[in-house]
C-alpha cells in the first residue's frame, strides 16, 4: 500500500490517470489535459505509471488505463464521495468532478 500511496503522491501522477479514464490519449494530447506541465515530468511520470502497470501504451501510440489502472480509479469513487460529504460537514463548497476534484 505505501509503495501505491509514494506513486499516487508524485507530483501529476493522479491527474495523468485521471485524465486517461475516459479515453486514450497521445503524449501531445495528454500534456495540453495536463495543463501544459513539463514534457520531462510527463514523460517521467508515464514510465513510472507503466512500470507500475496502472498505464500502457497502444498500437497507434496513445496512452490509455490497463485493467488494474481502471480498478484503481473505479476504488477511488469512494475515497471522492468521503471528501464531498467531509467538505459538507466543514461548510466548504463541494465540486461533484470526480474523485480528483480535491
Amino acid at each position: 500500500m505505501l509503495a501505491l500511496l509514494e506513486l499516487l503522491g508524485r507530483r501529476w501522477a493522479l491527474r495523468i490517470l485521471w485524465e486517461l479514464r475516459l479515453e486514450p490519449a497521445t503524449f501531445q494530447a495528454l500534456h495540453a489535459r495536463c495543463d501544459y506541465m513539463s514534457t520531462s515530468v510527463l514523460s517521467q511520470r508515464l514510465g513510472e505509471l507503466r512500470d507500475a502497470q496502472l498505464v500502457e501504451k497502444d498500437q497507434p501510440g496513445r496512452y490509455r488505463l490497463t485493467e488494474p489502472g481502471s480498478r484503481l480509479l473505479a476504488r477511488l469513487d469512494g475515497m471522492d464521495e468521503w471528501t464531498q460529504e467531509w467538505a459538507r460537514q466543514l461548510g466548504r463548497p463541494t465540486v461533484d468532478q470526480g474523485p480528483l476534484s480535491g
